[in-house]
């Protein structure tokens, strides 16, 4: 069952970290181009539209599936505290609460992942309408 532990330990908190990763650099490119980005240079809005929204989606995905992947580990690390519990019989309760607190922690990564991704998208997200609705008044055009 080491390799469960491990899996819990570095898999899940390792995969967890590469997504914080990817979610804030994305955001980061999104943020730079969004800042010199030339409205004028756009004659449709469909076009501008794409262009603005490239890339969001990656960090949805990090904002909303974290969590599960933090409870996937926490199951894990669970389900590995109950075999060690069932192996061994008897086990003093410090260690069962070490083995469960452990595994929470699984938990708390996805959340430290997913709610800073998710203040990011939001963020992002409102950049795009403003800059939308920049681009329709610059253009007197409304839902074209």
């Amino acid at each position: 069952m080491d390799w469960l532990k491990n899996l819990v330990d570095y898999g899940v908190i390792s995969l967890l970290a590469l997504l914080s990763v990817v979610a804030v650099s994305c955001a980061i490119e999104r943020y730079l181009t969004y800042r010199r980005i030339e409205l004028n240079d756009y004659q449709d809005k469909k076009s501008l539209e794409l262009e603005l929204t490239s890339r969001l989606h990656l960090i949805a995905t990090v904002g909303s599936n974290a969590p599960y992947l933090g409870l996937l580990g926490t199951v894990l690390g669970i389900m590995l505290t109950f075999a060690t519990m069932g192996r061994e019989g008897f086990m003093d309760t410090s260690k069962v609460m070490v083995g469960l607190a452990l595994a929470m922690k699984a938990t708390a990564a996805g959340l430290c992942v997913a709610i800073p991704s998710t203040v990011l998208y939001n963020l992002l997200l409102r950049r795009v309408k403003v800059l939308m609705f920049r681009w329709e008044i610059m253009n007197g055009r409304k839902g074209i």
